[in-house]
């Protein structure tokens, strides 16, 4: 009989936010974290321009992209390795660096996708508890073993929106060997807007065993693309590239992502957006008496009471009721939370007031 190779039947499938009600698409997904306000316009006409030449292969080295990326972030696009979404180069890492037996690390609410990457190599997750659900640097520190080969670390963390600040990035790196690979997830680095925060490309020009990956998917708003870059040392750089498919982006992938990273007025007014809802949605559900915790990205994690009429699953179903998706988050071993995207400002009005709704019924 055909098996699978161990481990794959291990591994939970990965679950999505919902995006529909009893077979409705939702008047509110806030369950994604999606940008608030869409793509550029100047990535939708690049989209457009590129249905031109369908009949042609894409670029196969994203020549374009990676310089776009290089000059607007100060770095040398012979480092950068654009994927089909930054999931592709996270499987990429574990695929090049860790095999059947060896440990990946991570935080014990960290994003999803890390133990099914760990395990679609053979390798095995470790789950490390975190600190007020934030990423311990000491607790993972001290599970390394002789097995280890990957940590990783979303900064900010995904779905509890806490991070690390740089003078922590830099403690883990040093604390460990030279021959663990540091990959550092920044899906929401465009969002953060505190001093104290690094994404770490200076630990990757520094060493040759630290990676950090980004997404077009959040304040891009091109999730439907699968647009994801990592900034790696040369070495990595030459794995990921062997490992890659031959064509991974697509010509519009390619010209939309190039364009959305040269509107950088559009991105400024998607981290605006969010520096003024982010506080204004906290401040409104922390006033019905419910626990926001402190976030960096584009969303909220909100406790609900442990009781029967206003636990998370009736707020789940009352919030339902109303066409408002958020997340649930029981995968992520937060079973008394939802995870709210800060979406539009009639969207956030709407989850505000059917938060205080459901909580004085």
């Amino acid at each position: 009989m055909l098996t699978p190779r161990p481990g794959i039947m291990e591994l939970a499938p990965y679950v999505p936010g919902k995006s529909s009600v009893g077979g409705k698409k939702a008047a509110m997904k806030l369950s994604a974290n999606e940008s608030a306000l869409g793509p550029s316009p100047m990535a939708l006409a690049a989209f457009r321009k590129a249905g031109e030449s369908l009949h042609e292969y894409p670029d196969g080295t994203s020549i374009a992209l990676r310089e776009a990326l290089g000059t607007a972030n100060g770095l040398n696009p012979d480092r950068i390795v654009c994927g089909a979404g930054s999931d592709e180069l996270l499987y990429n890492l574990a695929r090049g660096y860790a095999g059947l037996g060896d440990e990946i690390l991570l935080g014990e609410h960290g994003f999803n996708v890390y133990p099914i990457v760990a395990h679609c190599v053979g390798a095995v997750p470790i789950k490390v508890p975190e600190k007020n659900l934030t990423f311990d640097v000491d607790g993972v520190l001290a599970q390394v073993t002789d097995k280890t080969r990957i940590v990783f670390i979303a900064n900010p963390n995904n779905p509890t929106g806490s991070y690390i600040p740089a003078d922590e990035l830099v403690r883990l790196r040093a604390g460990l060997q030279d021959d663990i690979l540091l990959v550092i997830d920044c899906a929401y680095a465009e969002f953060v807007t505190r001093n104290d925060y690094d994404m770490g490309f200076d630990l990757v020009d520094a060493a040759e065993n630290t990676v950090v990956t980004r997404t077009f998917s959040k304040i891009y708003a091109l999730a439907s693309l699968r647009i994801g870059w990592a900034y790696c040392p040369p070495s990595i750089a030459d794995v990921l590239n062997r490992l890659r498919g031959p064509f991974n982006l697509s010509t519009a992938a390619q010209a939309a992502g190039k364009a959305a990273v040269e509107d950088t007025a559009h991105v400024a007014a998607s981290r605006d957006h969010n520096s003024v809802w982010l506080p204004w949605l906290t401040a409104q559900l922390s006033g019905c008496g419910l626990t926001v915790y402190p976030s960096a990205a584009n969303f909220v994690l909100v406790r609900f009471p442990d009781n029967d009429t206003h636990n998370s699953a009736a707020a789940m179903t009352f919030f339902e009721s109303k066409g408002i998706i958020p997340r649930e988050t029981g995968g992520y071993g937060l079973p008394d939370c939802l995870r709210v995207t800060i979406g539009r400002e009639d969207e956030m009005r709407a989850f505000a007031d059917a938060a205080k709704e459901f909580m004085a019924g």
